[in-house]
């Protein structure tokens, strides 16, 4: 059997290694365009830092590495630009010796990735504009850093790479100036989650503008100008585009394989494309969404490498192994804290018209009596009749991993809150709690499902415009001192049962404590002495105070509006 790959990294590099484990006796040929067969693009702006030193740790392989241990035929600088289905060849065109060759093949895997967005914007071309989506843009970003040593870079885009190059240009001690189009950073996390972000990047010294959209960019005699659809500019030294990606379709299409209503190649199952000699997998891919039963495009290595290995199972031993699909499971450094997702957001499930729930809590990363625990934030989004797990999402600085991989193995497999409030988890003091993080805001969302308590959300409270509903903040009173939400009455919790008369009835009552649970137990409190309409703050004022705040900054009309970071209150 032949087999030929049609690019490297991640998902051809992964299928070639399994194919061979496989079959010794096959001949497997992969073709990369670049330089490189195989290298980490997840750690560029970690290389760009500084804080990954050797250029030659992000190689994971070498064509001679490969070679050797597997006994595969890399060639790099080859690039597949044509492929014919009938007579099943490609024409490769070499790029060190600029000719071209036709090659059959028994079997093929295509696994192009995914090309950076360049938006066409006035001025886009310029030397001082880069992208970074390869190695070789890594080692352009770096030697500009070194050569001309900026000090004020502006990154567009607020997704991942564009946090993570926000905070390797500041770890240089370079000004950094973030533009994101929409009113936040990282799109498939829902505000209130995001906007501890938002806060922790001023904290770090990152200016950055919500809403804004970049227009055009100037060469100067001293730098570049930014120009801002509203009228405004910045300026810079050089600018950095992290917008997204698309996938790299061009050569799937042109030989004639379908492609799917998300713009990614279009495959079966057992990753085989329309053509059954064709498989493909990776970022080019549309994959199927195993929470909505609909398809998407994920971007990211890990998904990559398990179609790459179950396609290369599928070619040697016969279509057997089925790809399950991706729920989009991803995490991200910002300075000091880390932020998670996996499965879909609220605001998509709104967007979807999906009929859904979600709890948030405050919790420590393990055990309170242990030294060194950290705050982590975690939300949960669910069927309010079954439980159906459809996302989770977590903000901390410790223990979001743990988390989110909890929920990841939910929502592809389609546990519910009330089995996940009940897993068992490894539990000591330095690790977790007897109630993890995972166990405690399912236990919230049980609760909901069950009937025993019902939520409002942050939104709820800016959405109050009467007096029917009643705030009741059960904290403190050097809690109330720090802060209130506006028309609230204040009972302390322990003073509750004794003051109960003091609660007018016949209104809707939304309790709130600091993180929610508090404010719980007086939910529990009210109803079982007769008051019908009673709803806990979801996460509570820490929740309501940092999204409240940053929401209205940021336009909270529905219009995007420009918001600079300074512009944004501490909360």
């Amino acid at each position: 059997m032949k087999i030929i790959i049609v690019g490297g990294v991640a998902g051809g590099a992964a299928a070639a290694a399994r194919a061979r484990r496989l079959d010794e006796k096959a001949e497997i040929i992969l073709f990369e365009r670049g330089p490189h067969i195989s290298y980490a693009n997840c750690g560029l702006p970690y290389f760009i830092s500084g804080e990954i030193t050797d250029r030659d740790q992000l190689l994971i392989q070498t064509p001679e590495s490969f070679k050797k241990r597997y006994n595969i035929d890399v060639r790099v600088s080859c690039e597949v630009v044509g492929i014919n289905t009938k007579q099943k060849t490609v024409l490769v065109k070499n790029y060190v010796s600029h000719g071209e060759t036709h090659h059959e093949y028994d079997k093929l895997i295509l696994a192009p990735g995914a090309e950076p967005l360049v938006p066409k914007i006035f001025g886009v071309e310029s030397n001082r504009v880069k992208t970074l989506r390869t190695l070789e843009d890594a080692d352009h970003i770096k030697d500009c850093l070194l050569s001309h040593a900026p000090r004020r870079v502006v990154v567009v885009g607020g997704g991942y790479i564009g946090l993570e190059m926000a905070e390797a240009l500041r770890h240089l001690g370079i000004h950094v100036t973030l533009i994101e189009m929409s009113r936040q950073m990282v799109a498939p996390i829902d505000f209130e989650m995001v906007a501890e972000v938002h806060r922790h990047l001023k904290a770090h010294g990152v200016e950055f503008y919500l809403g804004a959209e970049v227009i055009a960019f100037r060469d100067v005699a001293d730098g570049l100008v930014i120009a801002l659809k509203n009228g405004g500019e910045i300026a810079a030294d050089c600018a950095i585009l992290c917008i997204g990606i698309r996938p790299e379709t061009k050569l799937a299409k042109e030989a004639g394989l379908k492609i799917g209503e998300t713009g990614g190649i279009l495959v079966n199952d057992y990753m085989q494309t329309s053509d059954e000699h064709i498989y493909a997998v990776g970022d080019a891919v549309e994959l199927p969404d195993p929470i909505l039963g609909i398809k998407r495009l994920v971007a990211l290595a890990g998904p990559a490498a398990k179609q790459a290995r179950i396609a290369a199972n599928n070619i040697v031993l016969g279509n057997r192994e089925k790809y399950i699909g991706s729920v989009g499971t991803a995490i991200a450094k910002v300075f000091d804290i880390s932020v998670g997702v996996t499965g879909h957001a609220s605001k998509y499930l709104k967007m979807k018209e999906v009929y859904y729930a979600s709890a948030i809590v405050h919790v420590s990363s393990h055990a309170g009596y242990y030294p060194g625990a950290k705050p982590l934030t975690v939300k949960v989004i669910f069927c309010p009749k079954s439980g159906k797990i459809y996302g989770a999402q977590a903000v901390g600085a410790e223990g979001v991993d743990k988390v989110i991989e909890v929920f990841s193995l939910a929502c592809q497999y389609g546990l519910t809150v009330g089995q996940i409030k009940n897993m068992d988890q490894a539990y000591a003091p330095p690790f977790s709690s007897a109630k993890s993080p995972a166990n405690i805001v399912c236990f919230v969302a049980d609760d909901m499902v069950q009937g025993v308590s019902r939520n409002k959300s942050w939104r709820d409270i800016e959405l109050i415009y009467d007096d029917s509903v009643l705030l009741l903040d059960v904290r403190s009173a050097a809690e109330v001192a720090g802060g209130v939400i506006k028309n609230s009455i204040h009972i302390p919790l322990p003073d509750l049962r004794a003051r109960i008369n003091e609660v007018p009835r016949g209104k809707k009552i939304y309790v709130y404590c600091a993180s929610g649970l508090r404010s719980y137990l007086a939910s529990r409190i009210l109803e079982q002495n007769g008051f019908a309409e009673v709803w806990n703050l979801s996460g509570g004022y820490k929740t309501w105070d940092t999204a409240s705040r940053q929401w209205r900054a940021a336009g909270a009309n529905g219009e995007a509006t420009v918001v600079k970071n300074g512009d944004i209150s501490n909360g």
